[in-house]
C-alpha cells in the first residue's frame, strides 16, 4: 500500500517527502484555504517536490465548469490529478475528463454505490471517507473491503484512496481492508511512527551501551 500526505502545507510536505515514505498528495479547498496561497502556484510546487500524483481540487458544481477546471488543472504539471466531487455533475465530468485522457480522483465517496458510479465513469482514484464515517456511527474500514472486493471481482481500473484517516488505527485497518493507497494529514503521520515499546527499547540498548562504552 501507498502512502500520500493530505496537506497543502508545502514544509510539511518537504518534511515527509524528505523521509522517503511519500507516493502522493491530496489537497483540497479547505486545505488550501488555510494556507491562504496562490492554488495554482502551491500545486505547482508540491507536484515539483513530491514524484507521483497530486490531486487538486475543482471548485465548479456544474460538469462543465469542473471540465473546464479540471483541463486547466491537468496542465499545471504532468502529475496533477483532478480532484471532483462525487455527485452527479461530479460523474458526467469525470467520464468527460476521462475520455480526454485527463486522470480522475472521485472524493466524498460514503457508499459502495457512489463507487461503483465512479469506477464506472472511469476514475483513476476513489476517496472513501474512512472517519466522516466512523463519525455517524458508519464502519468506514467496511466500505474499503466492499469497494475493493467490487474492483477485484469486476476487473475496474480504479484505485482506492483511504482518505479521512484520523489515527494510526485508521492507516493500519486500511492495510489490510486492501484499500491500494492511504492518504494521511501530518499529525496523524507524525504519530504514526511513535511506538511506547520502540522509545523504551531504544532507551534500554543505548543505556546498555553507555554502561560499557560510556558516552
Amino acid at each position: 500500500m501507498k502512502l500520500f500526505i493530505d496537506s497543502a502545507n508545502v514544509e510539511h510536505i518537504k518534511e515527509m517527502n524528505d523521509l522517503g515514505i511519500l507516493s502522493g498528495v491530496t489537497t483540497n479547498p479547505t486545505l488550501m484555504a488555510k494556507e491562504g496561497k496562490d492554488v495554482n502556484q502551491t500545486l505547482v510546487q508540491i507536484a515539483d517536490m513530491v514524484d507521483g500524483p497530486i490531486s487538486g481540487e475543482v471548485i465548479s458544481t456544474d460538469a462543465d465548469g469542473m471540465v473546464e477546471e479540471g483541463k486547466k488543472i491537468a496542465k499545471l504539471h504532468p502529475n496533477m490529478i483532478v480532484k471532483i466531487p462525487m455527485t452527479e455533475a461530479g460523474i458526467k465530468a469525470t467520464k468527460a475528463l476521462t475520455e480526454l485522457g485527463i486522470k480522475t480522483n472521485v472524493t466524498l465517496v460514503f457508499s459502495l454505490s457512489q463507487a461503483l458510479l465512479a469506477c464506472t465513469a472511469g476514475a483513476t482514484f476513489i476517496s472513501p471517507f474512512v472517519g466522516r464515517l466512523d463519525d455517524i456511527g458508519t464502519d468506514g474500514i467496511a466500505l474499503i473491503e466492499d469497494i475493493r472486493d467490487m474492483i477485484d471481482t469486476f476487473g475496474f481500473d480504479s484505485e482506492i484512496i483511504s482518505a479521512s484517516i484520523r489515527h494510526a488505527e485508521h492507516i493500519q485497518a486500511s492495510i489490510k481492508a486492501g484499500a491500494h493507497i492511504a492518504t494521511v494529514p501530518y499529525a496523524v503521520l507524525k504519530k504514526a511512527f511513535k511506538h511506547p515499546l520502540t522509545d523504551n527499547g531504544l532507551d534500554a540498548f543505548l543505556n546498555d551501551y553507555k554502561k560499557v562504552y560510556g558516552a
